[in-house]
């Protein structure tokens, strides 16, 4: 075992990372852009602001819908049910496609039901199993003091946690589960990042900066398209010198011949254009868009058309891939999750393989609408006349992702 010391060093090198991304979802982070034009004084009255990397996260985490555990052999879909699954699953999973994992605490409860708790990947790590995908040791953190400094902290291993506060061992609770009650909930992992990747990723971040100081160039710029500059040759030098804003917004100017019988002769630089900045804009909403798996109409770039059920799903692709990919790794996750409570509430060391019949149920990420329903069925009755009872209550539910009546 590698010890709490060392878990509590591996979450710090980490927190950073995550915290800033968890600011970009929140869209509270300061981003500092140099600029050769405009002096950073200016720049910092038009700050803009975009949510484009908080749209790349919700648009996977609104379509993932955890309906139930099919085969539940060990009824552990109603240790779920009693901890507000519709919450819990929710939470983990968003804070999984920000920080690329999350965890679920597992401790006792009241009535024999073990208490599930999530606990974002900024505040908990351990050390992974990767055939299971479970932990061998694991370390979090409840709270912390008014330095930022932990204070109530969780150390877990094989039989028993530890409580913590204030870096003093107070208690601690054995249990009977193979594994630490501390389970990650991981986003896309691999052999060379383990704990997953973030739907926030250096690329997403650099198109939405590229976005955001496109947008303050063109706020300033706006300033001189809203009041161009004039320009006055030819005035005698014994004249008085004229008010700027005066002459900006009067209606009306005079101005007198001198002794000599000259005139001034007025002008006006040539206005700027904001077309630029438009299409600059929408070439980083196109790359964003590429990143992401979004489209144009996504962030706000409207179509003249609008798109059928069928066209949006077709557009969409791209996602689609992206979230049954998130289906798969957070449905192992989440039965790695109820394994455990099972065995903590059984005081039973049950084998993991004992699990291998329970399967994950997802609602559709896109759910049809009527006429995909009505194609839905006329094909689900031509495959059953060929094939009799292929098409049956279950199969339909996990197409249409709609009950039917019992």
């Amino acid at each position: 075992m590698q010890g709490i010391e060392y878990l509590r060093k591996k979450l710090q090198n980490y927190r950073y990372g995550a915290l800033k991304r968890q600011l970009i979802y929140d869209m509270k982070n300061k981003d500092i852009e140099p600029s050769i034009a405009i002096p950073q004084q200016l720049r910092q009255q038009y700050q803009a602001t975009l949510g484009w990397c908080a749209k790349a996260v919700d648009s996977v985490a609104d379509r993932l819908v955890f309906r139930e555990f099919a085969n539940d052999n060990f009824n552990i879909n109603q240790i779920f049910q009693m901890n507000s699954s519709d919450v819990l699953f929710d939470d983990a999973m968003l804070s999984a496609l920000i920080n690329s994992c999350s965890f679920i605490y597992i401790s006792e409860g009241e009535e024999d039901i073990p208490r599930l708790q999530v606990i974002q990947g900024s505040e908990a790590t351990g050390i992974l199993d990767p055939i299971t995908r479970l932990l061998t040791e694991g370390y979090a953190v409840l709270s912390r003091d008014e330095f930022g400094n932990p204070y109530e902290e969780l150390y877990f291993i094989t039989g028993r946690t530890d409580y913590y506060v204030n870096d003093k061992l107070i208690t601690y609770a054995e249990n009977n589960a193979p594994y630490p009650l501390l389970v990650p909930i991981i986003h896309r992992p691999d052999s060379s990042r383990q704990f997953g990747r973030s739907r926030i990723t250096k690329s997403a971040i650099y198109w939405q900066r590229y976005a955001k100081r496109t947008l303050e160039r063109a706020d300033v710029a706006s300033e001189f398209y809203s009041f161009p500059q004039k320009y006055v040759v030819g005035l005698s030098q014994d004249a008085e010198p004229m008010d700027a804003w005066k002459a900006t917004i009067s209606a009306m100017l005079q101005f007198t011949k001198d002794e000599e019988g000259d005139q001034p002769k007025l002008g006006q630089f040539q206005q700027q254009s904001m077309a630029p900045f438009t299409e600059q804009l929408k070439n980083a909403a196109s790359g964003f868009a590429g990143e992401t798996g979004l489209t144009l109409d996504d962030l706000g770039f409207s179509t003249d058309n609008p798109s059928s059920a069928e066209a949006i799903k077709a557009s969409h692709e791209t996602l689609r891939l992206m979230a049954e990919k998130a289906q798969r790794d957070f449905a192992l996750g989440f039965l790695n999750v109820g394994y455990l409570a099972a065995c903590l509430r059984d005081d039973m060391p049950y084998k993991r393989n004992q699990l291998y019949l329970t399967k994950a149920k997802w609602q559709p990420i896109f759910k049809p609408d009527a006429s995909t329903i009505s194609l839905i069925g006329d094909g689900a009755i031509k495959v059953n006349q060929a094939i009799p009872g292929y098409f049956g209550k279950e199969n339909l539910h996990d197409i249409t992702g709609i009950e039917g009546e019992e």
